[in-house]
């Protein structure tokens, strides 16, 4: 068993499987590319309707081709019925937000249902007729790579490359269009034909994946694979090419265990794969992580609090909260007695001067503090330049004739 496991992992477990790998990353990548750029356009939701506009167009180059040489399993024209159908489903989603008062998630929901519901009544057609193939249609819905033919593999990683090397390409004029259209436009980069080409590219991903993650699942691999992105990075072709590897990672271990254990469906191992990455991401990422986003919160809990500890103690107030008396005793600002040490006083005296700078800084530029996060617990030589810290030590300063 573990040399099944190692053959598959290493690409060796035979031409066809690595074959089919190949290709399977290949489009994980270019999903996750895709993806990426829909997600910052805000159009996520539209590779759902075209994904599920496949379905009827799938069918009938089926019918089709199965009436001619009776076997519809003929894949070029399987995916150039899904392009049509798809087209049809995204040009009408594009017609009805632009036509009517409905929203483009209400457009996206009318042809989603209804051309899905299409497709169900089509397959359903399919059984009763007397061509070879029928089975084989279902796993365009989940998708599956057992028993892919070595012309197919191929022509789904040409298409996926040729695919990866169109985003490439165009990745500057999709993020112009996706984070200021206007000066897009004044740059000679026209949005409409921007976001015509990304819908483009995004509908060729969902057709290619047909057979690798089926209709249904391969909107999750535009998604997911972007949004885990998004834990890692802020800069936009950063999280472009996390997606892409991330994409390209879950399409590895789907297609590895799908191999391995031919009873599963590849589809859903692929997006269960994107899914883990993806809860990896949201518990251990070192910036939106569950765990760190916990512990800058504990530690900006203890901030908190020993801050108002030093401060009580320069007011010679008592201090009751356990956790204020733990970390002053830890710093070694007071005794276990609660009284207050040298370098306690010290650093409370400190503390309250930062306080009261802080405050006359509020009092004089209340629009700037707004923009100073957390201000009162860093120290203001940290925050502002020498000379605005001098002007306000010299407001502080008692005036003449006034007692200190």
């Amino acid at each position: 068993m573990i040399e099944v496991w190692w053959s598959a992992l290493t690409f060796t477990l035979g031409y066809n499987t690595s074959l089919v790998t190949i290709g399977a990353m290949l489009l994980g990548a270019g999903a996750g590319m895709i993806g990426t750029f829909v997600l910052l356009r805000k159009r996520s939701l539209i590779s759902d309707a075209i994904s599920h506009a496949t379905l009827p167009g799938l069918a009938l180059a089926f019918i089709v081709a199965g009436l001619v040489q009776g076997d519809g399993r003929w894949l070029p024209g399987l995916l150039m019925g899904a392009a049509l159908s798809a087209a049809l489903g995204l040009w009408l989603v594009q017609l009805i937000s632009a036509r009517t008062r409905l929203g483009e998630d209400a457009a996206i929901g009318a042809v989603l249902s209804t051309f899905f519901s299409f497709g169900v009544v089509l397959i359903t057609f399919i059984q009763s007729m007397n061509v070879t193939g029928q089975s084989g249609l279902t796993d365009y819905l989940v998708g599956s790579t057992a028993g892919m033919l070595a012309s197919e593999a191929k022509l789904i990683a040409v298409c996926a490359l040729g695919l990866l090397a169109a985003i490439f390409v165009l990745r500057r004029d999709f993020l112009m269009v996706c984070f200021d259209a206007p000066f897009a436009r004044t740059q000679g980069v026209s949005p409409w034909r921007v976001d015509l080409l990304m819908l483009t590219l995004l509908m060729a991903v969902v057709v290619i994946g047909l057979k690798v993650t089926g209709l249904i699942l391969i909107v999750a691999l535009t998604i997911i694979p972007p949004v885990t992105a998004r834990f890692w990075t802020n800069r936009p072709l950063r999280m472009v090419a996390l997606a892409s590897l991330i994409g390209a990672l879950s399409a590895y271990i789907g297609v590895t265990l799908s191999s391995i254990n031919e009873g599963l469906p590849t589809g859903s191992l692929i997006v269960l794969a994107a899914f883990g990455l993806f809860m990896v991401s949201f518990l251990l990422s070192p910036q939106r992580g569950v765990f760190a986003t916990l512990l800058a919160h504990q530690r900006f809990r203890r901030r908190v609090h020993l801050r108002q500890g030093l401060l009580a103690v320069a007011r010679d107030e008592p201090i009751f909260d356990g956790l204020t008396l733990r970390l002053l005793q830890r710093r070694g600002y007071i005794r276990r007695d609660g009284v207050a040490t040298p370098s306690g006083h010290a650093a409370a005296r400190d503390s309250e001067h930062e306080e009261r700078l802080w405050a006359l800084y509020r009092r004089r530029y209340p629009d700037d503090a707004l923009h100073q996060e957390h201000s009162g617990l860093e120290p203001i030589a940290h925050v502002l330049p020498p000379d605005a810290i001098t002007a306000l030590e010299a407001q502080l300063q008692p005036r003449a004739g006034e007692s200190t």
